[in-house]
């Protein structure tokens, strides 16, 4: 049962606190308030949509990998030694194995490559660009893996999707945007996909938050390694750096990878999955109107018209259900799950699947789990 929120708390920190704890399979609670799914809808459009602007902070006198490494370190021992303590559960080599090759893709190819695309690139044509992850996600399940059918819809918004991308970077070929930022971003929305896709069957912890904990420090390592390699750990000066970038920095750590993860969680578990898709190009607006009132960001029409395509793909593909999972999974082994039988993966501030076969199956309304399907 849920807590009741303490007095005076924070809104972020009373929203965690009201929600369930994790469980070993969902759970929902089918007389969920309306108005608190909603509340924590906006909660995760806001803050995942803010991350953008965190990173640019950080960015601002830190090098943006040894500020993803900093803040996944410190966020994955944190998570996962409150799971540890809590549950006593002890991950296996193989568990810690495929947590570091989704900690690879998703943590490093993912988050880590928006940070460095950040530093020439404005946080609004990042957003737009990570959008895409749903389109690839369905390109691969239902083109490369052939999984289903694709759907008139599905086909459709790929096709939008993918002119938009041009279009965005077309943009850059013009003299307006740094291509080789660009095709970063690119290629980072491209690694969460793939990610994601290999996480459907890896074997991880059946614990949700561990097994985020345990992705975000092999990915956070993944990227310490990344940092030495570039060079930029050589150029990190703790004295040198703002307070401002610390204040970015925490504010990733403790929002961006808690509240953030939390609210994903909850909504999951609770809330139909098509309306959780919807944070997939509704954060891309929040990071584009700060990036503008904020930091000063200018958008061309070009930019502007490209990001409403790409956002209209994500929608078709969405209300195609072109994201929801299809395969059957597999079994486990003794103190193993496949990972994404049971949880999501790490989530990705803007983009990532909506697809979630935890959720509960015999819900109805707008705010309840999915039907069963046939």
């Amino acid at each position: 049962m849920a807590r009741e929120p303490v007095s005076g708390a924070a809104p972020s920190v009373r929203i965690i606190e009201a929600m369930p704890a994790p469980t070993k399979s969902p759970t929902p609670d089918v007389g969920i308030s309306r108005g608190f799914a909603w509340t924590v809808l906006g909660t995760l459009y806001v803050v995942w949509g803010t991350t953008y602007l965190g990173i640019a902070k950080v960015n601002a006198s830190m090098p943006p990998l040894v500020g993803a490494a900093i803040r996944f370190l410190i966020a994955g021992f944190l998570l996962f030694g409150f799971r540890r303590l809590q549950t006593g559960e002890r991950p296996t080599m193989r568990q810690w194995r495929s947590a570091g090759v989704v900690g690879a893709f998703l943590v490093f190819g993912g988050n880590g490559l928006v940070a460095v695309s950040e530093k020439t690139v404005p946080t609004g044509i990042v957003a737009l660009i990570i959008a895409l992850v749903p389109i690839w996600l369905a390109l691969i399940d239902r083109v490369v893996i052939r999984s289903t059918k694709p759907s008139w819809r599905t086909v459709a918004g790929l096709i939008a999707g993918f002119g938009g991308a041009a279009l965005l970077v077309g943009g850059s070929v013009a003299g307006h945007v740094s291509l080789s930022g660009m095709l970063i971003a690119v290629t980072a929305s491209l690694s969460w996909a793939s990610g994601s896709i290999y996480a459907r069957s890896a074997f991880l912890s059946s614990d949700a938050l561990m097994a985020s904990g345990m992705q975000q420090i092999t990915g956070g390592f993944v990227i310490l390694a990344a940092t030495i390699l570039s060079g930029q750990l050589g150029r990190f000066h703790p004295t040198e750096v703002t307070g401002s970038s610390w204040l970015g920095l925490l504010y990733l750590i403790v929002v961006g990878s808690f509240v953030g993860f939390s609210c994903y969680l909850w909504l999951l578990r609770n809330v139909r999955t098509s309306l959780v898709s919807t944070y997939a190009y509704v954060n891309p607006l929040v990071a584009v109107t700060l990036g503008v009132v904020v930091l000063g960001e200018a958008l061309a029409g070009r930019e502007l018209a490209a990001g409403a395509v790409i956002l209209a793909s994500v929608a078709l593909i969405v209300s195609s259900g072109g994201l929801h999972r299809t395969d059957a999974g597999g079994g486990s082994d003794a103190g193993e799950q496949r990972g994404t039988e049971l949880q999501p993966e790490l989530p990705f501030e803007g983009g990532g699947r909506a697809q979630q076969r935890l959720l509960a199956q015999d819900g109805r309304g707008e705010l309840e789990p999915d039907r069963k399907p046939g």
